[in-house]
């Protein structure tokens, strides 16, 4: 019988952690929960840790580290952004969830791939920053990644019936968020309303990113590098019921595409199972109940985040890490009122355009334009 493969899941209590136990419970005996990490959550990490026994868990502060090792002796307690780092490590872990929201995710990533792990990510801000680096680095060490998104496990998905060579596009599906279809009036958009996405339950970051469709920018970033596509040869195309997850086109003319109803779980399992596939708790899809499906091109005057991408792509070098850093920081302020949602995406073009590009070829070169790209915001901010 073929031993349990052991997992580390960084984000264990957010959307996608959460979901991501759900399978490895449903699937049964497949997998090992040997570490968790969360952030400020202690009493619904406490609960984490009391039903799947980890050796290891991280959580963000050393208060709450110490107050859990007086409650669980027998596990070895880690904090901060260096005992991220441990997890995504272990010698006894091999595959590593990424479930961590933003840039904190990237150093975690980065070591699973240096060590060699099957990285399981939905850390879209770490391809994104690094994703050449990360993709180099994984053919050095022989890590895999595997996406942890709909539209990216679809492309992968779909890729399988043809050879890299013969892809003509690939087509991102996109939701269109709350705001595609409505006339309103950015300015007076509160963060109630573009949190309340229409398909899918998300965290707060990405369901702000789907209502602005930057979302879609830093899909494009992802698919690039995940797949090693020309940026010419990526497309995005709305789809607001979330069935078509994605499209692959060959050069034939055929199109193969992936189709589920939108639940992350799905995409989850693939990631953690592949090749294999088992059976699923989720709703099988069926299309006459849904009736009809709708495409449309993507309105870039009205959601002009899309078209980032490719300026971001184009220019390379420090552009792409201040595009995720900059909407990071302006998501935030959107969250706490400081700022409008209007000017979220605005902020990001501002940079963009105002930062001196400076090249990348490592690591701590991106950390130091993340750091570059944080400070012009936050001077943007104190001098408002």
């Amino acid at each position: 019988m073929p031993s349990m493969k052991k997992i580390a899941l960084l984000g264990s209590t957010g959307s996608i952690g959460t979901q991501t136990l759900d399978v490895i419970e449903n699937i049964g005996g497949k997998f090992d929960v040997v570490a968790l990490a969360a952030g400020h959550n202690l009493e619904f990490l406490r609960r984490q840790i009391r039903k799947f026994h980890p050796k290891y868990v991280c959580i963000s502060d050393e208060h709450n580290a110490n107050i859990l090792r007086t409650e669980f002796s027998d596990t070895e307690i880690f904090f901060g952004d260096n005992g991220l780092v441990e997890l995504a490590c272990l010698d006894d872990v091999d595959i590593v969830v990424n479930a961590i929201v933003g840039a904190k995710g990237l150093i975690p990533s980065y070591r699973a791939i240096d060590c060699g792990k099957r990285l399981c990510t939905a850390n879209k801000e770490s391809l994104v920053m690094a994703g050449e680096i990360l993709t180099e680095r994984a053919k050095e060490t022989g890590a895999v990644i595997f996406p942890i998104d709909s539209e990216h496990s679809a492309l992968f998905q779909s890729m399988l019936s043809g050879k890299h060579s013969e892809i003509k596009r690939l087509i991102l599906t996109a939701s269109g968020g709350p705001f595609w279809n409505k006339d309103v009036d950015f300015d007076k958009i509160i963060p109630v309303d573009a949190l309340a996405h229409p398909n899918w339950s998300m965290g707060q970051k990405i369901s702000i990113d789907s209502a602005t469709m930057m979302n879609k920018a830093l899909e494009i970033i992802e698919a690039r590098w995940l797949f090693d596509i020309p940026l010419e040869k990526i497309d995005v195309l709305i789809h607001p019921q979330s069935i078509v997850h994605s499209i692959v086109e060959f050069v034939d003319g055929s199109q193969i595409a992936q189709l589920s109803l939108p639940d992350m779980r799905l995409p989850i399992q693939y990631a953690l199972t592949y090749p294999e596939r088992f059976e699923s708790p989720m709703k099988p899809l069926d299309l006459a109940e849904i009736g009809n499906l709708e495409f449309c091109t993507p309105n870039k005057d009205k959601f002009p985040a899309i078209d980032l991408a490719y300026r971001v792509l184009t220019d390379g070098g420090n552009s792409p890490i201040i595009l995720n850093t900059v909407n990071e920081l302006a998501v935030e302020s959107f969250l706490m009122g400081e700022i409008k949602f209007s000017q979220i995406v605005r902020f990001v073009i501002q940079a963009l355009d105002e930062i001196p590009k400076s090249s990348v070829s490592s690591l701590d070169d991106i950390l130091s334009a993340d750091r570059v790209a944080s400070e012009w915001f936050e001077k943007r901010i104190r001098n408002r």
